[in-house]
């Protein structure tokens, strides 16, 4: 059977209030600013939410059995999440991108049944992203089946 890769980069800033600790979701967003209740945020100033991905990934990424990667680098520290795309996937928030461990879709939601949550990002990480000044790349790559 044949596969395609899609690619999306979006590029993002730390945060002082970054706390990265929400046990079952991942969160960028195109906001400047974050209160401490924004448990899963990770990176904020992103350049893109899941509206502004290519529509050709979007309509990949509800194809059945789409694995999608998050790649965040920050620095020479880099993370991986491994995820999953489903049909039910709206794409259409103009502000946040949302990563879920659980199954659960709104228009934020970007992947399900991830490997990790903001919790599970290492420390180190965690500390260089409460820099406003730390550039962040985050990189999407999305392996699809095609029948």
């Amino acid at each position: 059977m044949d596969k395609r890769e899609f690619q999306e980069v979006i590029w993002a800033y730390g945060h002082e209030n970054i706390q990265a600790n929400h046990p079952t979701t991942l969160m960028f967003t195109k906001d400047e600013h974050l209160t401490k209740n924004g448990n899963c945020i990770v990176a904020v100033k992103a350049d893109k939410a899941s509206a502004d991905l290519a529509t050709e990934f979007k309509e990949a990424l509800k194809k059945s059995k789409a694995k999608l990667t998050v790649l965040i680098e920050v620095g020479e520290l880099k993370q991986q999440i491994n995820a999953f795309g489903i049909n039910k996937l709206l794409l259409t928030n103009t502000t946040d991108i949302v990563i879920r461990k659980s199954n659960f879709v709104c228009n934020r939601t970007l992947g399900v049944k991830a490997d990790k949550a903001a919790k599970e990002l290492s420390r180190e990480m965690v500390e260089k992203l409460k820099d406003p000044k730390q550039k962040v790349k985050i990189l999407l790559k999305l392996l699809v089946e095609l029948c």
